[in-house]
């Protein structure tokens, strides 16, 4: 696994854990991570990971609308 260090200004009142949360969050949804891989990343279970999604206005159906539409296709 990468570690990464980044300097965050002291002025700036967040924590490392919400910090992992917005890096697993967005990396989820642009699908670079499973649910499973964000949800380690972040330091939480799948379920609490899931279920934190919707706070960071992410839904945990993540595939493009393309696929909806090829979906709808083949039904």
């Amino acid at each position: 696994m990468k570690t990464l260090t980044i300097n965050i200004p002291d002025s700036l009142d967040v924590e490392n854990k919400d910090l992992a949360m917005l890096v697993a969050t967005r990396l989820y949804e642009l699908g670079k991570l499973s649910l499973g891989q964000a949800a380690e990343l972040a330091g939480l279970t799948k379920r609490t990971f899931a279920e934190l999604l919707g706070s960071y206005n992410v839904s945990i159906f993540n595939f493009p609308a393309s696929d909806l539409g090829k979906d709808v296709a083949n039904a």
